[in-house]
């Protein structure tokens, strides 16, 4: 699930780096998103021949609203919470930096605030891709919903890849194993 929010006014918003995820994890496997009837655009993959599936999925909601269209799709395609990954921006994770887990709350972060409240628990993976902090005194709220910055656009391409590579580690092989991949400092 890549958070965000609909149209094209908040497509390139801090805010949207979670659909910008999902994107790119569809390009790489030429999947093509289609309205679903639990509001949001979904497309299927495999993360390789033999991989597990993948259901890649937007809410066609505001990111404040997410709860019902993730619900839905849980439902819809049976999914167990524990095997729901939410990809969302955070602003306490520098910039270009990607970090998983699982649970927790939702750290005033009001898209996970909904999903919480409308799947009934925190108990499911989380990919955070950090948008940093706010320069100043800017109010956050203000801050995600802008665009990057032209030297943030620059790294953004690479970015979206460790995310989405992420997701697939995630699916893959599970929590432990991608935490030691992209936890780990550069060598």
């Amino acid at each position: 699930m890549g958070l965000g929010n609909p149209g094209a006014d908040y497509a390139g918003n801090r805010h949207n780096v979670g659909q910008m995820v999902l994107a790119e994890l569809a390009d790489r496997r030429s999947a093509s998103f289609r309205s679903h009837k639990a509001n949001a655009m979904v497309a299927e993959a495999r993360t390789g021949i033999d991989g597990p599936r993948l259901v890649l999925a937007k809410p066609n909601s505001f990111m404040n609203l997410s709860g019902a269209p993730v619900a839905g799709l849980l439902r819809f395609f049976k999914i167990p919470a524990d095997r729901l990954i939410v990809v969302h921006d955070e602003l306490d994770i520098p910039f270009d930096t990607v970090r998983l887990k699982r649970g927790g709350g939702h750290g005033g972060h009001n898209g996970l605030r909904d999903i919480i409240s409308a799947i009934g628990t925190p108990e499911f993976l989380r990919v955070r891709v950090g948008i940093g902090r706010p320069p100043g005194r800017q109010p956050a709220a203000d801050f995600v919903l802008r665009d990057f910055a032209s030297t943030e656009r620059v790294a953004l391409p690479n970015l979206l890849a460790d995310a989405a590579d992420a997701v697939e580690s995630l699916a893959s092989d599970g929590l432990t194993a991608a935490q030691q991949r992209f936890h780990a400092p550069p060598a």
